[in-house]
């Protein structure tokens, strides 16, 4: 029997400030979307175009504040071909929240302070 990673699920506050983000920072794009005929809620997938495993944005209509994400010890990471740029980027918007120079690594975070690793390509 063999299972496969499908996508992670991060609940967000805002989805239009998320989704805009996750294009901006990391270059994902909108997949599909289903949004609950009564409303309350729209889950929308984010790919980065090169393989199948999915970012699933939720949004539920009766939480509009920001998600107790706890103690933040978790995170999604991301391998980049441009290391210098990318966080030539991340800088320029604001979002770094940690640089581990030894490892050769930095986390930027999200609105709702999720955390992303950034990683050089060839490591």
């Amino acid at each position: 029997m063999k299972h496969r990673m499908v996508h992670v699920n991060w609940n967000v506050s805002d989805l239009e400030a998320s989704m805009a983000f996750y294009e901006k920072a990391l270059g994902l794009t909108e997949k599909r979307r289903k949004t609950a005929d009564d409303g309350s809620f729209i889950l929308v997938y984010l790919t980065d175009g090169t393989s199948d495993f999915e970012l699933e944005l939720t949004w539920l209509a009766e939480h509009p504040q920001k998600y107790d994400l706890g103690e933040e010890e978790f995170h999604l990471a991301f391998h980049v071909d441009d290391f210098e740029a990318a966080h030539a980027l991340h800088e320029e918007m604001g979002c770094i929240a940690f640089e581990n120079h030894d490892m050769g690594i930095y986390f930027i975070t999200d609105p709702d302070g999720y955390w992303l690793e950034v990683i050089p390509e060839d490591r």
